[in-house]
């Protein structure tokens, strides 16, 4: 039959009936239409299968029974699951990594760790110019961390994208040092983000009261890191702080009575919640 489509147009039509389940292929036979009383096979990949749901069929055929108890017709179930694994894939599209102004240092933070694993452009967006960046497009993904979640929520909401909060690390290694010090030593702390540096203080103030001295800078601060390296005999930092710090170090070695120990943070984002955003937007096989 002659229909002046090009072969490759057929081809692609064929494969979307396919993958549609109106039609099978049948090695050596040819393309024949599905009989659509019969229960379709869905592959699953065995990857997914091992992280601990025994039977993902009854998972998905619960969440259809409930839209169903609901009310819903099986059309309506099938536009809303549908319109839901769209808009996540639309959320997918891109990262935008938001925190007020005056701490956006814990944005660079967040968004340093995840551009390596995440296949997706990844931006810095102060929380202030989030909206208009927003309404120009709604495509993608707000993230941010636990503190400032509520207020973004609300602004995601109004946009039609998501707001998901990442998980920080425990920094149990570091806590495990802090503790180990004697008592009356220095500890600095130095960050690019003022708010890590507020919550620090307050937890090594909780874990060792006075007995050690901590002073904190941001590395921006020259005059501010320099007295903190000649005081401390323990020097704590996040990996964009490093470099100034050893700097610092380098350039003022003649003032300084002794080198600090130098000991800088592996991680600022707990180790699951970047496969858990991963897997939030779409981007887990």
């Amino acid at each position: 039959m002659q229909t002046g489509l090009h072969r490759n147009t057929i081809s692609k039509v064929y494969r979307q009936l396919e993958t549609d389940g109106v039609v099978e292929a049948i090695a050596g036979s040819g393309i024949y239409v599905r009989d659509q009383q019969k229960q379709r096979e869905v592959r699953i990949p065995p990857h997914v299968r091992n992280r601990g749901v025994k039977d993902l069929d009854q998972e998905v055929r619960k969440c259809v029974d409930g839209l169903l108890n609901s009310g819903c017709t099986l059309q309506q179930t099938r536009e809303l699951l549908t319109r839901e694994i769209d808009w996540r894939l639309r959320c997918g599209a891109r990262v935008l990594v938001s925190t007020p102004r005056e701490d956006i240092g814990a944005s660079m933070l967040i968004a340093e760790e995840l551009a390596p694993h995440l296949d997706v452009p990844v931006e810095v967006v102060p929380m202030e110019e989030l909206e208009s960046v927003l309404e120009s497009s709604t495509n993608g993904t707000v993230v941010t961390s636990r503190y400032f979640l509520k207020p973004l929520e609300e602004l995601a909401k109004r946009h039609s994208v998501r707001a998901v909060a990442v998980d920080l690390s425990d920094f149990g290694k570091e806590l495990a040092m802090l503790k180990e010090l004697r008592p009356g030593s220095c500890v600095g702390l130095v960050s690019i983000s003022p708010g890590i540096l507020r919550a620090a203080e307050v937890i090594l103030h909780s874990m060792r009261g006075n007995e050690i001295l901590l002073m904190t800078a941001t590395p921006d601060v020259g005059s501010r890191l320099l007295a903190l390296l000649r005081a401390a005999s323990h020097v704590l930092c996040d990996s964009p702080s490093l470099p100034l710090v050893e700097h610092s170090l380098r350039q003022n070695r003649s003032q300084l009575m002794r080198m600090p120990q130098v000991h800088c943070a592996e991680n600022y984002l707990s180790d699951s919640t970047i496969e858990q955003l991963r897997k939030e937007i779409g981007l887990l096989a």
